[in-house]
């Protein structure tokens, strides 16, 4: 499940510390895609939130092309239905409903984590307040959000929400007393607080209703998921405001334990093992039963006596106990697919989703250690990166055709992906794969330096064959293989060596992708934190050249989200990338939009510049391949699979 800029591949940092990081890293390597159970993708479970992207809102009006996502290849259809709310009936409840996921969270406290693994735990016992359904419908959860023109956006709550112990009803209060004294504020350094700038304007308007002013019109700012608050009870922040105490709100174990959480979530958490698992229990007192609004099979929701998590770091033994029927959900990867297809316990899901494969070049100072310069900055020379890798045959040979090639910035199932293709330039495929297609942008690019090509290879200006590291997350077959073709095909077609590595994600996050934060960053055009703490001479403690450790988020049901990929300056730049283009006027122009139709020609231009600029090397969008024991009624083969959770229950 994906929200934020969120980066695919690291599940310790799927949901970083702003909101916009979250939207757009959703990193992880290519065999994270398998699944939340496991992977740091997929539905394992999930509350229908954690759709990068948006939807509509409930302002009146739906997308004609809405965004489902067929697994492979485009379209709306969805594929695999295993039922979930639209089988007619409600199911019995009972029983024990197991996952298995690689880590351990860092944190429960919802205002402090940046973990797309820990906010599926916190989902299962916290709901957010809204999410979207197939066909991009906003889905209610704690409130309804309207507009008129855009710039004023409404918050109406339900009005049977009840906070655990002795906090009462929720109210409009908490929300607003949340966002201007926590995440507006200078202490708190809350993980949302990206997501609130003081230019945001939120005051109560009723007991169960309050008002959000943006400074811009923003038809699409449900789907950027700014607006999602977590409901926590204003006395239990209130000393912490008081006393600017935000290392006591951190640790602050109700927080941590989530026993606020009341009728907000379809389990409550009953115990927890740091190092090995998570019990959940059924909330018998969910909101969602008596909701006006939703589906039938909401009335008895949720439909297990049990959720049980277990924390299992190996692939290999996660799969054994899918297939040993000892846990009911876990990632798949892409070569075992056949396999657990063919067995009669399991079921396996093809489900679209939005990061993608890109090998990432290092344009700050500390990168292109191959020789003097870094040929990285140069467009014409990553056009011609672009054109060394067959895409299709990595589709097919490492994805195991699970995948779809990426040209920009955005799946081609997309609503947004443009219809007219002519602009978009599809490196890596036809006449823009093969040795001459690189090698002749090369040349052009590096004909005012002192590199130059002999014998097939590039060299530097010592006459040395320019040699580049490309590491990869430890432990991940698929994305090992994936690095493997890279280097292949760069040696073969740009006449480059690569060195393969493999590295743990959280120590390539630490002492390669972030940046060390200078003594004095007001000294700096810009310092922007540990993903972009300054312009290009600001770096990582480590050096380092190309990676594929981190996939990105391109979020297909609101794209405008991804432009902190494409902005020198923004939060979010580890790599150093100088977009050739206007970005930010664009970008601009697409946030301000007020109609779908005002929309589409600002993203076809986008897409264009993008797929012209090549700021990274955008390779695949590998689908989640999820497998679960045969009976889990639920899952399906669509972006959104995962919305109504609470609802999933077993056959049989």
């Amino acid at each position: 499940m994906s929200q934020g800029p969120a980066r695919r591949g690291d599940e310790k940092h799927k949901r970083i510390d702003r909101r916009s990081w979250l939207k757009a890293i959703g990193v992880a390597g290519a065999a994270g895609l398998a699944g939340c159970s496991g992977g740091s993708n997929g539905s394992g479970g999930g509350n229908g939130t954690d759709q990068s992207g948006g939807g509509n809102g409930s302002n009146g009006s739906q997308p004609s092309n809405a965004t489902n996502g067929s697994a492979l290849g485009g379209g709306n259809e969805s594929g695999n239905q295993s039922g979930g709310t639209s089988s007619g009936g409600v199911p019995e409840v009972g029983g024990t409903y197991s996952t298995v996921v690689s880590s351990s969270p860092e944190t429960l406290n919802p205002l402090y984590n940046t973990e797309d693994g820990a906010g599926d735990l916190i989902g299962y016992a916290l709901d957010y307040p809204y999410g979207f359904k197939p066909g991009t419908e906003y889905f209610q959860q704690l409130y309804d959000m309207t507009t008129d023109k855009g710039n004023v956006w409404v918050a109406k709550l339900r009005e049977n929400l009840e906070f655990g112990g002795d906090y009462g009803e929720v109210t409009a209060e908490d929300f607003v007393y949340q966002v201007t004294q926590l995440h507006q504020s200078e202490w708190a350094a809350t993980a949302d607080a990206s997501s609130w700038p003081s230019e945001v304007n939120v005051e109560a308007t009723g007991d169960y209703e309050f008002q959000i002013e943006l400074p811009n019109p923003n038809a699409l700012y449900p789907e950027t998921y700014d607006p999602l608050l977590y409901p926590i009870p204003k006395e239990l922040m209130q000393p912490y405001v008081e006393e600017q105490n935000a290392d006591g709100l951190r640790k602050e174990q109700e927080l941590l334990g989530l026993g606020f959480a009341g009728n907000m979530g379809a389990y409550t958490l009953d115990s927890r093992n740091r190092s090995s698992s998570l019990t959940f229990k059924r909330n018998e007192n969910y909101y969602l039963r008596d909701a006006e609004g939703v589906p039938e099979q909401f009335s008895k929701a949720p439909y297990f006596d049990t959720l049980e998590v277990q924390i299992v770091q190996e692939e290999q033994s996660r799969l054994a106990a899918l297939e040993a029927g000892e846990t009911d959900s876990a990632a798949v990867p892409p070569n075992r697919v056949s396999k657990f297809r063919n067995l009669e316990r399991t079921d396996v899901y093809v489900i679209p989703q939005p990061y993608n494969e890109v090998c990432v070049y290092n344009m700050r100072d500390n990168g292109w250690n191959a020789g003097p310069g870094n040929l990285f900055r140069k467009k014409k020379f990553r056009q011609g990166l672009g054109c060394a890798v067959n895409k299709q045959r990595l589709v097919k040979g490492v994805f195991r055709g699970f995948a779809d090639v990426e040209y920009t910035w955005q799946p081609q199932w997309s609503k947004w992906y443009p219809d007219d293709t002519s602009n978009i330039m599809e490196f890596g495929t036809g006449d823009l794969y093969g040795p001459e297609a690189t090698q002749s942008r090369i040349k052009e690019a590096i004909s005012d330096t002192d590199y130059g090509y002999s014998g097939g290879m590039l060299k530097n200006p010592s006459g040395e064959t320019v040699n580049l590291t490309l590491y990869h997350s430890a432990g991940q077959p698929t994305e090992r293989s994936m690095a493997d073709f890279i280097a292949q095909e760069f040696k073969q077609n740009a006449g480059i060596n690569v060195s393969v590595s493999a590295i743990q994600g959280a120590q390539f996050s630490r002492e390669y992708w972030q940046q060390q934060i200078p003594d004095n960053p007001d000294q700096y055009e810009w310092s922007a934190g540990a993903n972009n703490a300054g312009p290009r001479e600001v770096t990582s403690a480590n050096p380092w050249d190309m990676s594929v450790v981190f996939g990105l988020n391109t979020y297909p049901l609101n794209p405008t989200t991804a432009n902190v990929f494409f902005q020198k300056d923004s939060a979010y730049n580890p790599y150093g990338y100088y977009p050739s283009w206007n970005a930010s006027e664009l970008f601009e122009q697409a946030s301000s939009a007020t109609s779908e139709e005002e929309l589409q020609p600002i993203f076809n231009e986008i897409f264009a510049k993008i797929s012209e600029d090549q700021p990274m090397g955008m390779l695949a969008f590998p689908a989640a391949t999820t497998g679960y024991a045969t009976g889990i009624d639920g899952p399906q083969e669509n972006f959104f699979s995962g919305w109504d959770f609470s609802t999933w229950h077993r056959n049989g």
